[in-house]
């Protein structure tokens, strides 16, 4: 088999993946295009009315939004969106349909953070610890103590060739009793979710590794598994991710490639709608 060149170009708080110069997607956007979510829609409507909910007052029988107010001002300031002298409710709505992006983007924040303290932990750096993450860090710090990972591959670009495909996995290590376990660090408040379950196998089945700059076979692991950081503790939890997973996986890229061909804004060629016909349309194309 062909060594192929895998590539992971960093951009601003994003990345992207390349193999032989062709751009292709990572796992977890492979999963998040292919994979429906209907738990994401009770979300974020509950995260629109509890920010809307906790801004509001009542006095003399009249509700009171002056903190409401106040605080959509301060949010459209920090994003350098003006905001009018006269309430507006197009600005209104325009704000609180985005609140639930900003409690994610918090949350994604502090899980990169996280993340990238992990790793210069696990290489045995001495590092600075924002206040904020302090538990996140001893709670990872403790993990290390009780399971003493050995020979460790940390942030390993991954790439499928077959399947045109890439990903950066978490930690290859050997954990006792364990052998060989591919590790996925989660900071999510509700803990990882079984789709978890499909990002492993994803990267399990992927056929190359980029391990010290050099492109090679991917290692085979024994064991897949989640580490899951909070402020108070952790846990590491066991996930299947075998072929039935990969095999959904795939699905999950079948499907997402299918709902981009129908985007209108990507011309593809492979859209399955065509334009609206007439009877006289018909009966010539029959003709």
């Amino acid at each position: 088999m062909t060594t192929p060149e895998i590539k992971r170009r960093n951009y601003g708080r994003g990345h992207g993946y390349t193999i032989n110069g062709e751009k292709v997607p990572g796992v977890t956007t492979v999963i998040g295009n292919g994979l429906p979510k209907p738990a994401l829609m009770g979300w974020a409507a509950k995260t629109i009315a509890e920010y809307v909910a906790d801004r509001l007052d009542q006095a003399d029988g009249h509700v009171i939004a002056d903190q409401l107010v106040a605080d959509l001002g301060e949010l459209a300031h920090t994003k350098g969106k003006p905001w009018p002298d006269k309430l507006s409710r197009t600005k209104v709505a325009e704000l609180l349909k985005g609140i639930h992006y900003e409690d994610r983007d918090q949350a994604a924040k502090r899980g990169t953070e996280v993340h990238a303290l992990a790793e210069r932990l696990a290489r045995g750096e001495e590092i600075e610890v924002p206040e904020p993450l302090t538990g996140h860090v001893d709670a990872y710090l403790q993990f290390l103590a009780d399971w003493q990972p050995t020979d460790a591959l940390l942030e390993v670009t991954v790439g499928s060739t077959t399947h045109r495909y890439s990903g950066t996995l978490d930690m290859i290590a050997t954990l006792p009793g364990l052998g060989r376990c591919l590790l996925d660090i989660k900071t999510s408040r509700s803990g990882p979710f079984g789709e978890v379950a499909l990002q492993l196998a994803g990267y399990r089945y992927a056929e190359f590794a980029v391990i010290d700059g050099e492109t090679v076979p991917m290692p085979e692991v024994d064991w897949c598994g989640v580490i899951w950081i909070r402020a108070d503790g952790y846990d590491l939890y066991p996930f299947e991710a075998g072929p039935a997973q990969f095999r959904t996986f795939l699905y999950c890229r079948q499907v997402g490639d299918f709902l981009a061909d129908q985007d209108p804004r990507n011309d593809s060629g492979r859209a399955v709608k065509g334009a609206a016909i007439t009877p006289d349309q018909a009966l010539q194309e029959a003709s």
